[in-house]
């Protein structure tokens, strides 16, 4: 019989797997936002990955049905992979909006995917984690949003996040006032590459599309800021003299920061008019997140209010306001910074006869809440620190005590030993853990 010839083990460009070093993390952050999330009443949903092509095609814009995956199933019928959570959210709303209470708060994280170019921290399948609140158009919604953006870094223990916002109305009432609200979505793809491609090019691409080097400045100087720290109401006093005073959207900006002092987090949030979402959804306040020091991967938490995406759907009315954590892209800017032990402590197999005792306190330390490995096989203590070490386990323990009750607890980093009770070493490993 001949040898079956073996099939080259790769992945497509752009996916990738996950080892236990980058999953571990990964679920550990998921988990930790799924509880807080829930502290501020958000609930959690589904969506299917597949969808009806034409639900996701012509809703996000030119740029993004270009990197849709679309595909004809069996059954004949265009499909396509979501390429985010809000358009099948913006579904899912009108498909059960008369199941849903309003005004409804929701979070969902799943993977999502992409055909665009791979690069560090950027995949073509990669996890999102969004959270939104729709049926309610006001500053209370919007700051809520805010909030919780800050505080899920702060629980993400991210301490360098840099939140930018600005407000899509303002920046229309800025085209509207020189007469090139027709390019808008134009105006709003090419505004938003200023990080990438600088000033001089985007004054050089503006003047080329609106036709008119005077309005070209106007819309670069409405966008630009000379000191990027500029407090954020020294910053929207001056978007609002260029503007020739206040409206609906400069006084909605100045409620959401009154709501962020009294929460004490405005110094957290820069008015940034340069934000300006490339989606043609976005119809009020929009942000983005940055990581200073690692600017290079770009934003790793962005969104906005969308108040007419449902209707895309449905005739009725969900004005809505969200936000999109790119996980993945976060951890790969803080490539390291997490723990990724697999266990708490490894109960070492050194005499088959104890397994019997190794399962017994195995039990009592899991349901201490400790995540506890066995080791199956007798083999020599060398080789079992070693696995030890490989799965990021940073203590042991050694059943060779005499003394009914006791063992010995091993600190693998330090090597030293310690004689222990149950109790005592709960209360060792729980102090121990990241």
């Amino acid at each position: 019989m001949k040898d079956q010839e073996i099939i080259q083990p790769r992945v497509l460009k752009g996916f990738r797997d996950s080892l236990p070093s980058a999953q571990i993390p990964k679920e550990a952050l998921v988990s930790t936002l799924q509880k807080h999330f829930s502290s501020y009443g958000f609930v959690p949903i589904d969506t299917p990955a597949l969808e009806y092509m034409e639900i996701l095609l012509g809703k996000g814009g030119g740029e993004t049905d270009k990197q849709i995956f679309h595909f004809t199933d069996q059954g004949g019928r265009e499909v396509a992979l979501r390429f985010d959570l809000t358009v099948p959210f913006a579904r899912y709303l009108a498909q059960h909006e008369h199941e849903l209470a309003l005004p409804f708060k929701r979070y969902h994280i799943d993977k999502v995917w992409r055909g665009e170019n791979p690069q560090k921290g950027r995949y073509r399948e990669f996890t999102q984690c969004d959270f939104d609140i729709v049926g309610v158009d006001n500053a209370e919604s919007d700051a809520e949003i805010l909030s919780l953006m800050a505080s899920s870094f702060e629980k993400m223990n991210v301490k360098h996040a840099r939140f930018h916002v600005a407000h899509r109305g303002m920046f229309n009432t800025l085209l509207g006032n020189l007469g090139v609200e027709n390019l808008s979505v134009d105006i709003l793809r090419l505004v938003d590459k200023l990080r990438k491609i600088g000033e001089q090019e985007t004054e050089e691409q503006l003047r080329a599309l609106v036709k008119n080097e005077r309005t070209a400045r106007a819309i670069l100087s409405y966008i630009s800021k000379e000191d990027e720290k500029e407090p954020f109401e020294t910053t929207l006093d001056r978007l609002v003299a260029l503007l020739g005073g206040e409206n609906e959207h400069t006084l909605r900006m100045r409620t959401i920061h009154s709501y962020l002092e009294a929460e004490g987090i405005e110094e957290r949030f820069l008015f940034d008019p340069s934000i300006t979402r490339g989606l043609d959804y976005y119809t009020g306040i929009v942000y983005e997140t940055f990581l200073e020091g690692s600017e290079q991967i770009g934003s790793v938490c962005s969104g906005g209010r969308y108040n007419d995406l449902a209707s895309l759907y449905t005739k009725t009315h969900l004005p809505g306001v969200g936000s999109s954590i790119g996980l993945d892209r976060l951890l790969a800017a803080l490539e390291g910074a997490y723990d990724y032990r697999a266990s708490d402590v490894l109960i070492l197999n050194t005499d088959k006869s104890r397994y019997p005792e190794a399962i017994r306190v195995a039990k009592q330390l899991r349901e201490a809440g400790l995540k506890v490995a066995l080791f199956f096989e007798p083999k020599k203590l060398p080789a079992q620190y070693k696995w030890a070490e490989a799965n990021a386990i940073p203590t042991a323990i050694i059943l060779d005590q005499d003394e009914e009750g006791s063992f010995t607890l091993r600190d693998l980093g330090t090597r030293t030993n310690a004689v222990v009770s149950i109790g005592e070493a709960v209360a060792l490993l729980k102090k121990e853990q990241p």
